[in-house]
């Protein structure tokens, strides 16, 4: 069922950990099996030895001695549910633990056609249902199953004929729940896709809720979410049917089988040869059998619920990593003491999983210091260009290399010495306006981050705050959009890395900040080969290149002034930048 899958692995790691907890849930199984064979037995003998005939010298002990079996099983069972219980969460643990560490390493195309709310779904439902298979799943299955086996035996030892009479009604009642299986194992599977989609229906609303109310389509994402959730309803109601039919079938069958034994016993019939005692203690056998038979149906959902989970953070772990070797290159390695770098593209091509060509045969050879701007219409591939400079992507063709190495080899541990990439859009996270710039890496010290919020004028602002630069950001309005343009710059080149990489970093200021934001990098770009993307021309940085895309390709290049003479793109969108302007 698992394979060599993360999760098989995960319950030998846990299991191996924790032998004593093991061995004790493998000795309560054991108990509660043999322990639930003994009552019926008892019964026999109370009625054929002391009702039948009437002796009732030992129906005292032998009444305190059913009670003590009784509450030996109960016994049994709650170390068994306690141990289960115990285990499963270890088993969560070491799976989420794992997931997570595979998140580091997984390729970031993942996360091109994977939203936020259907991978917390794989760590939260899908590992939830998981955990199901081991408290009240699996194992569940396994004590029923152990269970039958027992009962049979012991309804043989009473009559070889009823014995005949109960092997032959297993496998008919196999073959119903092995119906059910195939249905549950369906739905459930849709279930969890629909789940995930519901999940990162409500992420990208709460993350997009400022567009959504300013664009007045509330009706819209609540028709969205609606239908979302009708067809989740839809699947479990697949699933709640068949549970629900499940069990009064089984009541059923076991009432018919009795009904029939008890006529097979009859005087007037006496087929099997039986005593009352025999008759009595197979009825609540045959009763002990229904009860684990019946219990199959929610083992079975459940197990059915894990079984798509399983497949589900299967596929997450199987997906593709990072290829590098972690912490062989480092920064020595890679950037000389004089701080030249040469970045070359070369005959790149990339694509997206549905096989069309994002960026085509691009060729560029990028001097130490340069400043280079990409322009071009939307979607032509500028963003994707950045993720594939930073290594964050690999190519499908050729690489990107700085000063000969190729910069997806290069570990993650090292790119911020290398890279500061600043997004049109400030990122906060929990901690202080300091920890905001450092990310809560131990290696930058106070003095950088003072002197980086004085390279970019937030030292006097800062100084207002209630505890300066160790003020807890609790709230994301202390800072303006300009401000918190500054703090991305500042967090971008605090390690003084020798690349920047600006993704439209003034699409969303006024003109006033954006003039301060323009004039910051300006400063920044003296000892930076700087690579920008602006949506207009006439507000980027003073730039040795500009490069235009289109189609994913480059359509031109060469120094603004060249550009102007032989592009005409490039001359009309001067023009009516300035008409608009003006």
């Amino acid at each position: 069922m698992m394979g060599n899958s993360l999760i098989k692995k995960s319950m030998i790691k846990v299991i191996k950990n924790n032998i004593g907890i093991s061995i004790l849930l493998v000795f309560s199984i054991c108990g509660v099996v043999l322990t639930s064979l003994i009552p019926p037995q008892i019964l026999k003998y109370i009625i054929d030895n002391n009702l039948v005939p009437k002796n009732f010298n030992k129906l005292f002990i032998l009444a305190v001695a059913y009670i003590i079996i009784l509450l030996f099983i109960a016994i049994f069972d709650f170390i068994k549910e306690a141990v289960l219980t115990v285990l499963g969460q270890k088993i969560t643990k070491e799976i989420r633990s794992e997931m997570m560490k595979k998140l580091q390493k997984i390729n970031a195309s993942f996360f091109s056609s994977n939203g936020s709310g259907t991978i917390v779904s794989r760590f939260t439902n899908d590992v939830d249902a998981i955990n199901s298979l081991f408290t009240s799943g699996i194992i569940g299955m396994m004590v029923d199953c152990f269970k039958i086996i027992g009962i049979v035996v012991s309804i043989w030892m009473f009559s070889s004929k009823l014995g005949v009479i109960i092997l032959i009604l297993l496998p008919f009642i196999y073959g119903i729940t092995r119906l059910f299986q195939k249905r549950m194992l369906k739905a459930h599977i849709e279930n969890r896709i629909l789940v995930g989609r519901v999940n990162n229906h409500i992420s990208e609303s709460l993350k997009n809720v400022q567009m959504i109310k300013s664009y007045s389509k509330e009706n819209y994402m609540e028709k969205n979410y609606t239908k979302q959730l009708f067809d989740n309803y839809k699947t479990i109601e697949k699933v709640n049917f068949y549970d629900s039919i499940f069990s009064p079938i089984i009541q059923l069958i076991r009432a018919t089988v009795i009904g029939f034994i008890v006529v097979l016993s009859s005087k007037q019939l006496n087929y099997l040869g039986i005593s009352l005692g025999m008759v009595a203690a197979s009825i609540e056998l045959i009763s002990n059998l229904f009860a684990p038979i019946e219990n199959l149906g929610m083992e079975l959902q459940n197990i059915q619920k894990a079984l798509s989970g399983i497949r589900r953070v299967d596929d997450f772990y199987g997906e593709a990593e990072d290829d590098f070797k972690k912490n062989e290159l480092k920064i020595e390695h890679i950037i000389p003491i004089d701080r030249e770098v040469i970045l070359s593209f070369n005959d790149i091509t990339f694509q997206y999983e549905d096989g069309n060509n994002v960026i085509q045969n691009i060729n560029l050879n990028l001097k130490s210091n340069e400043k280079v701007t990409f322009v071009g219409r939307t979607g032509v591939g500028k963003t994707t260009l950045f993720k594939l400079i930073m290594g964050l992507l690999k190519p499908s063709e050729g690489n990107i290399t700085i000063n000969h190495i190729d910069v997806y080899q290069i570990p993650n541990s090292e790119k911020r010495k290398i890279f500061g990439y600043v997004d049109q859009s400030f990122h906060i996270i929990q901690g202080t306006v300091a920890e905001q710039i450092s990310l809560q890496d131990n290696n930058i010290t106070k003095k950088q981050i003072e002197n980086v919020l004085d390279f970019v004028g937030l030292t006097d602002y800062i100084a207002t705050l209630e505890n300066g630069i160790d003020t807890q950001v609790t709230s994301d309005t202390l800072f303006s959009q300009g401000q918190k343009q500054l703090l991305a710059i500042a967090r971008a080149i605090v390690t003084d890395p020798p690349i920047l990489l600006l993704d439209e970093i003034t699409a969303n200021l006024d003109s006033i900040t954006e003039e301060k934001i323009v004039s910051v990098l300006q400063k920044a770009s003296q000892a930076h080969t700087i690579l920008s993307i602006s949506h207009r021309l006439s507000s980027m940085i003073a730039s040795d290149t500009v490069v235009i895309l289109e189609d994913g390709r480059v359509k031109s290049a060469g120094s603004p002034k060249e550009l102007l003479q032989k592009d005409d793109w490039y001359r009309s969108h001067i023009a009516l930048e300035k008409m608009t302007w003006s």
